[in-house]
């Protein structure tokens, strides 16, 4: 029998909640107001807070700063980030949502032994495995593929993959079967538009991770023209004197591509986690 709340524990636990969605947005709010204050007053404190002085002179000197061949030109680095994050994400999706399904639908041998070596290569950091790729890929540094190949086939987004399509009943792909559909038409025209909750998850993941993605790029990327916008931002950082408005403005701007993401795959990705906790 499910434990009813009552209205005082319901009171309390909408007030903790609340508290502690605050407290997480305190962050976000001072880089927001920060960007729109002059430099001088970004960096007091609690006093940061205080929305005194607003105005965007701010995003208006980012984009004046980064609009020449010397520096470079901010949305040039803005769609060197776009390209690669939307190849990474799409590629992502179709190469490890096919792999996943290979792994969990599919009969062949040696099958349990590959799973078992994706969940291995879960456990291995990108940082332990960085140098031995810079020294592979040595050759195909300052490209745009060579930024976005490594990122394409993802252990985790596999595992993803997998446990979603383990839930999928088999008598829907046996019904498929009995019509004729083979696993390629039953892949993309019955599981594929079924699983929207974990492709919206996954695309969300891999797009967080890709668009802040330093230690590749800082290893593989010294030429301003295929430079991203996280690597962009840390040299603009480091100059000096450092503006701390413009720097806080920038910031923003690097979040604002992230906030549209999730706002278009937000409903597919609540499904996917409000799926998953019923179903665990």
């Amino acid at each position: 029998m499910a434990m009813t709340r009552t209205p005082v524990r319901r009171v309390l636990d909408y007030a903790v909640l609340s508290v502690l969605a605050f407290v997480f947005a305190l962050p976000a709010l001072y880089l927001f107001l920060g960007s729109l204050k002059p430099s001088d007053e970004v960096l007091n404190g609690l006093s940061g807070f205080l929305p005194t002085r607003l105005s965007f002179d701010n995003y208006a000197a980012v984009l004046d700063s980064l609009n020449s061949d010397s520096t470079g030109y901010f949305w040039q680095f803005m769609g060197v980030s776009v390209l690669l994050s939307f190849v990474v994400v799409t590629g992502g999706l179709i190469v490890n949502s096919m792999a996943a399904y290979g792994l969990t639908r599919l009969k062949w041998r040696g099958r349990n032994a590959v799973f078992t070596l994706v969940l291995l290569l879960m456990l291995i950091p990108f940082e332990s495995v960085a140098v031995p790729l810079f020294y592979m890929y040595n050759g195909q540094r300052n490209t745009l593929y060579i930024q976005a190949l490594p990122f394409v086939a993802n252990a985790f987004a596999i595992y993803q993959f997998h446990t979603f399509f383990k839930k999928i009943p088999p008598s829907i792909e046996e019904a498929a079967r009995l019509d004729g559909a083979g696993p390629w038409r039953t892949f993309f025209a019955i599981i594929v538009p079924m699983s929207r909750p974990v492709f919206a998850s996954v695309a969300i993941l891999t797009f967080l991770i890709q668009w802040g993605s330093f230690l590749w790029p800082v290893l593989m990327v010294s030429d301003p023209s295929v430079r991203p916008l996280p690597l962009e931002m840390s040299v603009f950082q480091g100059q000096q004197p450092p503006d701390w408005g413009q720097i806080l403005a920038f910031g923003v701007l690097l979040v604002l591509p992230v906030l549209v993401v999730f706002a278009f795959f937000q409903r597919w990705f609540v499904q996917g986690v409000a799926s998953s906790a019923v179903k665990g």
